[in-house]
């Protein structure tokens, strides 16, 4: 079927939603829209479905969400005799509907859905597969995409998302079911509810994962009375209710909302790019630490599985990178809980191949061992995984990803931003006892171990040219390496991909032990590195860049020259 023909199909069929069938009457006639809304189907992977809402099989709507959970329900009752998925959105556009839709579709094929009433962090869904005992999970979420874009994502029976193994017997199932042949089932709402094959999540689960969250506090009633001044923003998103809840357990009494971004809003009108990475995104949040005087910004994404800071200094406020939050709090983890005597015997942290490796040292003070993995949370709850089947889950203690993901505890198995707003605001109280800022704390850190620099850059290539320029640039690196960046030798290249590392002065080579996945390391002579990644979830390239400088005025020179070397060596 060609793709007017394709075209032609939806717009006699796809009448439930009069948003799409408005959509596909306005590109009539417009062949380069047509062909962006159909050209392909969105891809199901580890990360589930991502896309732009709209009409057309590479959009997010009612029938690819559909589609897409007739071929896990398919997958499921294959490989359960009586399967059952927990189920939540946030506040992105339509991710209500899009939940009630998966629910309907799972009813109708024998899959019970525990469905959530309003919406819920991203690690609530985790944390609710765990505690029902459910097969799988799905979170509707485009997680810090800009408002036009909405997503699915899928979590396997331990709480983690899926694997690539199970991701793609998902998909297989997915391309088996057609559009509009009767291949998909749908459910009555109403009358699944009646049946008990649709059931509203209780509210004490979420008492009951607070609770969890709250274990893992690692210096108790040290927030009490401590003074601290909160300045919060949900971002429009799902973390306002529990995050505040938490808060205020642990005795975070002075917390004031951004009241723009207090509220659920999919158009994100004060911040098109809901995403804690950018700065532009806390504007309204650093005005109000202004304003109030408060020692800390905390900002979670649309679905709270991630938090950005900003800490006040002597004259006025510091934006932390994802990496420097993860390195604070892993050295403050450690740290007390070694003096503590609460720290486990053999304890293990996490950290992600692009995270900064300034984690190493710290690691390494503290007799903690680290594992190092792919790009992607999941890899982290896979960790957790391997030591719960050791009966060795509480060696772990943290693991991080430089994009802001953060977990302590083994309650769930995905980054959690509840979690990591709690154990930053302590942290804060622990060291404003001290008489020392955050900002105070990160400086020290460096001048003992050395001025470690990571920045990420990111390249946007949209539509179908932009996936082949991004497919065609990775070739050209793979295929013809950089010898030098930025005046600096490579003397180590990692292809992820191909699964080998080379050290370019002795020639020797190594099997690299992960799964594939498409990304190039290059370790230079003058102790940093760059990282090349197509993200996983958006049409980006991502380049990561490790400088180390004398200072950070020097690392960070450093560093422009070689994302300047880079860019013109990608052609980008």
């Amino acid at each position: 079927m060609d793709l007017k023909e394709m075209y032609q199909l939806w717009l006699e069929n796809a009448s439930e939603d009069e948003d799409l069938l408005r959509d596909l009457k306005a590109m009539e006639g417009k062949d380069e829209d047509i062909y962006e809304s159909f050209y392909r189907e969105l891809k199901f992977g580890t990360a589930g479905l991502r896309g732009i809402i709209g009409a057309g099989t590479n959009r997010m709507n009612i029938y690819t969400v559909r589609k897409a959970t007739q071929g896990l329900a398919n997958f499921l009752n294959k490989k359960y005799e009586h399967p059952s998925v927990a189920i939540s959105h946030d506040s992105r556009i339509k991710a209500d509907l899009f939940a009630r839709e998966a629910a309907r579709v799972l009813a109708a094929n024998g899959v019970k859905a525990y469905l959530s009433r309003e919406l819920q962090p991203t690690p609530v869904v985790s944390f609710a597969v765990r505690e029902l005992k459910t097969s799988a999970g799905i979170m509707v979420t485009a997680s810090h995409n800009p408002a036009k874009y909405n997503g699915y994502k899928c979590y396997g029976s331990d709480g983690c998302q899926m694997t690539d193994v199970h991701a793609d017997a998902v998909y297989d199932e997915i391309r088996k079911v057609s559009y509009f042949n009767g291949d998909i089932k749908v459910a009555d709402f109403d009358q699944a509810v009646s049946e008990g094959m649709i059931v509203w999540i209780d509210d004490s689960l979420y008492e009951t994962y607070l609770d969890r969250v709250q274990e893992q506090i690692v210096n108790h009633d040290i927030c009490k009375n401590s003074g601290l001044k909160i300045v919060y923003t949900p971002l429009n998103g799902a973390g306002n209710k529990l995050v505040r809840k938490i808060l205020d357990r642990i005795g975070v009494e002075d917390v004031t909302v951004v009241p723009e971004q207090e509220m659920p809003d999919g158009n994100f009108t004060t911040c098109p790019y809901p995403n804690p990475e950018v700065k532009e995104a806390l504007a309204l949040g650093l005005e109000l630490c202004k304003k109030t005087g408060a020692d800390l910004l905390l900002a979670t994404d649309p679905d709270s599985d991630r938090v950005g800071i900003a800490v006040k200094t002597s004259d006025g406020y510091r934006l932390m990178t994802g990496n420097e939050t993860g390195i604070m709090l892993i050295n403050y983890i450690l740290s007390c809980r070694k003096a503590l005597g609460t720290l486990p015997e053999n304890p293990v942290a996490v950290r992600t191949v692009v995270t900064s490796k300034l984690v190493d040292r710290i690691c390494e003070k503290f007799g903690c061992d680290l594992k190092v993995v792919l790009t992607g949370f999941k890899y982290i709850g896979e960790q957790i995984l391997l030591l719960e089947e050791k009966q060795q889950e509480n060696r772990y203690v943290f693991g991080f990803e430089e994009s802001y993901g953060y977990l302590a505890g083994t309650y769930v198995r995905d980054k959690d931003a509840v979690v990591a707003s709690m154990l930053i605001c302590e942290m804060a109280a622990y060291y404003r006892q001290q008489g020392k800022s955050l900002d105070e704390v990160m400086t020290s850190i460096y001048n003992e171990y050395g001025h470690y620099l990571n920045r990420t850059e990111s390249y946007e290539f949209d539509g179908a040219a932009g996936m082949q320029k991004m497919a065609d640039i990775m070739e050209s690196l793979r295929n013809e390496p950089p010898k030098s960046i930025a005046g600096a030798d490579v003397c180590e290249l990692a292809d992820y991909l191909n699964s080998y590392s080379k050290n370019l002065v002795t020639g020797e080579q190594k099997e690299i032990f992960l799964p594939k996945s498409n990304v190039l390391s290059y370790s230079l002579t003058n102790g940093g590195s760059v990282i090349v990644r197509p993200s996983g979830t958006e049409p980006k390239i991502k380049i990561y860049v490790t400088s180390v400088g004398a200072s950070h005025e020097e690392a960070n020179a450093i560093a422009d020259k070689m994302f300047s070397a880079m860019t013109a060596r990608m052609g980008i």
